[in-house]
C-alpha cells in the first residue's frame, strides 16, 4: 500500500517509462494501480493514451485545490488508472507560491485518493521544483530510475541530497524504495561497470531486476500503451514482470 514518487532529477533516464509499465506490470499481478502523471510534459499521459488536454480534473486543478471527485481515469488496461497532466501545469509553481503550505498541496489532495489504488506511482518532472518538492512530500516512498551511463551517480547524490532536506522539512517518514537500472545494454562494457559501481555504493537497494534498451519499450507510447499490451513477450515487458515481482517480493518481506 501506499504513495510512490518515480523520481531522478536527471532526465532521460526511462523515468515515465518506468512508471507506466511497472504500473501496468503491477496491475497485470492483480494489484490496483492509480498513476498521477505530474510532469507537464504530461509523457505518461499520452502514453497511456489520454490527450494533454484533458478537462479537469487533472493534476493541475487537484494540485491547486480543485475537486478530486472522478479523478482517476481508466486507462484500457486493466486495474491501472491515471491522473492525466496537461500544458497548463507548467504555471502551478507560480500560482501556488502565495499558497499557504503550497509544498503540501499534493499530499492533502492524495489524502482522499489513496482508497482508489492499492499503489499510486506519481511520474515527477525530470528537475528539482516545487512539483517535484509537492510529490515528495506527498509519498511514502522513492523509486529512484538510474541509466547506466557516467555521471550516474552522481545524479542520484544528489536527489539524496534532496530527499535528506525533505525529510528534514515535509516528510520525515520518506524513505527510498528502491533503486531501478534502466536502459541497460549489456553488449558494453560501460553499462556493465557502471551497474557494477552503483550495486557497490548503494548494495541492497538496487533491484536484481535489470531495465534492458529495448525497441519495443521504446515504441509502445506512441501506440499510447503499456509495454505489456504493445508486446508481452518482448524483454522489455519481460523485465517490468521482474521488478514488480521482486518489489512485491521485498514489500512481503
Amino acid at each position: 500500500m501506499g504513495v510512490i514518487a518515480v523520481a531522478n532529477q536527471k532526465g532521460g533516464v526511462g523515468k515515465t517509462t518506468t512508471v507506466i509499465n511497472f504500473g501496468a506490470a503491477l496491475a497485470a499481478l492483480d494489484r490496483k494501480v492509480a498513476i498521477v502523471d505530474l510532469d507537464p510534459q504530461a509523457n505518461a499521459t499520452s502514453g497511456l493514451g489520454l490527450s494533454r488536454r484533458e478537462a479537469p480534473p487533472n493534476s493541475y486543478s487537484v494540485l491547486l485545490g480543485g475537486s478530486v471527485v472522478g479523478a482517476f481515469r481508466p486507462t484500457g488496461f486493466p486495474n491501472l488508472s491515471l491522473l492525466p497532466s496537461t500544458r497548463d501545469l507548467v504555471g502551478a509553481e507560480i500560482e501556488l507560491i502565495g499558497v499557504q503550505d503550497r509544498e503540501r498541496q499534493l499530499r492533502s489532495a492524495l489524502e482522499g485518493l489513496r482508497r482508489e489504488a492499492e499503489f499510486i506511482l506519481v511520474d515527477c518532472p525530470p528537475a528539482l521544483s516545487l512539483l517535484t518538492i509537492n510529490a515528495l512530500t506527498a509519498a511514502d516512498s522513492l523509486l529512484v530510475p538510474v541509466q547506466t551511463e557516467y555521471f550516474a551517480l552522481e545524479g542520484v547524490s544528489e536527489l539524496m541530497d534532496t530527499v535528506e532536506r525533505v525529510r528534514h522539512s515535509f516528510n520525515p517518514a520518506l524513505f527510498i524504495e528502491g533503486i531501478i537500472l534502466t536502459l541497460y545494454d549489456e553488449r558494453t562494457n560501460l553499462a556493465r561497470q557502471v551497474g557494477e559501481d552503483i550495486r557497490r555504493h548503494l548494495g541492497s537497494l538496487v533491484y536484481d531486476a535489470v531495465i534492458p534498451r529495448n525497441i519495443r519499450l521504446a515504441e509502445a507510447p506512441s501506440f499510447g500503451k503499456p509495454v505489456l499490451s504493445h508486446d508481452i513477450k518482448s524483454s522489455g515487458a519481460q523485465a517490468y514482470i521482474d521488478l514488480a515481482r521482486e518489489f512485491l517480493r521485498r514489500r512481503a518481506k
